[in-house]
């Protein structure tokens, strides 16, 4: 109440601008703000930027200036129009992409393979913890009942910390992210939302950005969203980030036989998609891919229809009509979507071997 008299106070024809870009540590979100004298109607009004590279685990302090380069915007769900969300890429000193900039790589994957119209859906889930970091809604000095009861579950005994998934969701909706839908999962505590259908780069784009907001809907409430693949160890599930992808050939009649075709090429990949799908090269998936909890082993590929417990699963329904799309489980909840996307196409439509990525 006392912040609102201030946020409704009006602001001329001045634009506030929040700048968000991807850490030194491949995960982490970094934000600051700057004036605008008008609203931006496109990327291109919007100026280059800078920070210390050197506070972000991005650059050594005696040449510490890194660039922000806008790379997609978006309306601000807690300024509201006319400010904006500003998603950007970060390169050095010397105008290479740092370390942890994927999208570079990932926008010249995407635009040459833009023909045959590459379609993701991600699927992320993250855990709901206190400041302390104990998940939300435990008692203190134990456990909640075993996992059953709180899968899309109802009531205040098995969803913990609603408020924080509708907020999340009207935020995304005003910004225009493209969310899709969302649910409690597994474990209590835990929760899914869905982010697509999108084409290309908008996937990681889009996904980056929800992951921004639902760090801000956390912040207000006073608790951290952990995107840890297995925050807590033992017989809980872990968090992924289930990656559904097709191509216009598999979406037409028929498109089984591509489908097929693509799960083929990923099997012969295995180890340089498991390095791709985590920030530290497969060992935070390490913890969690064991084979158990709704998971596949990580030292081996598997694929089959309707089977979660499978690397690769095609959906019942694509089994039955013969098209659509298959779902990559092995990214972790805390992967890069530009990473996980790009390996895909580099694979699956670029025709990829070995296990290391070919230099265009």
């Amino acid at each position: 109440m006392v912040k609102r008299q201030y946020m409704e106070l009006p602001q001329g024809d001045k634009v506030q601008a929040m700048y968000i870009w991807i850490d030194g540590t491949g995960e982490g979100l970094r934000c600051k703000t700057r004036t605008l004298d008008s609203e931006p109607k496109s990327i291109e009004d919007l100026p280059e930027w800078n920070f210390d590279g050197s506070s972000t685990y991005q650059s050594e302090g005696s040449n510490s200036d890194m660039y922000l380069i806008p790379s997609a915007m978006f309306r601000d769900p807690f300024r509201k129009d006319p400010n904006k969300l500003v998603l950007c890429e970060v390169l050095k000193y010397n105008r290479k992409s740092a370390e942890t900039n994927h999208r570079h790589t990932c926008k010249k994957i995407m635009e040459m393979v833009d023909q045959q119209s590459p379609w993701f859906g991600m699927e992320q889930e993250y855990t709901i913890l206190g400041t302390d970091g104990h998940p939300f809604g435990w008692p203190s000095n134990g456990f909640p009942g075993p996992q059953g009861p709180y899968y899309c579950g109802v009531g205040a005994d098995k969803a913990y910390g609603r408020d924080i998934v509708e907020a999340h969701y009207k935020a995304c909706l005003y910004a225009g992210v493209m969310i899709c839908g969302t649910n409690a999962e597994v474990m209590p505590a835990q929760w899914e939302f869905q982010i697509g259908p999108c084409e290309g780069i908008n996937m990681g784009d889009h996904l980056w950005v929800a992951r921004f907001i639902l760090h801000r809907v956390c912040e207000d409430f006073g608790v951290v969203a952990s995107f840890d693949p297995k925050p807590i160890p033992g017989n809980w599930n872990g968090a992924g980030c289930h990656t559904n992808f097709s191509t216009k050939e598999m979406r037409e009649d028929g498109g089984l036989k591509c489908i097929e075709e693509c799960i083929d090429k990923l099997g012969k990949r295995h180890n340089y998609h498991i390095r791709a799908y985590d920030p530290k090269g497969g060992l935070d998936n390490a913890r969690r891919l064991t084979g158990h909890h709704e998971t596949s082993n990580i030292h081996e590929f598997s694929a089959g229809v309707a089977n979660r417990g499978a690397s690769i699963r095609i959906p019942r329904t694509v089994g039955q009509e013969k098209k659509g799309y298959f779902e990559d489980r092995r990214p972790s909840a805390n992967c890069d979507p530009y990473a996980v996307t790009e390996a895909l196409i580099r694979t699956c439509l670029l025709d990829e071997e070995g296990d290391e990525p070919v230099d265009y």
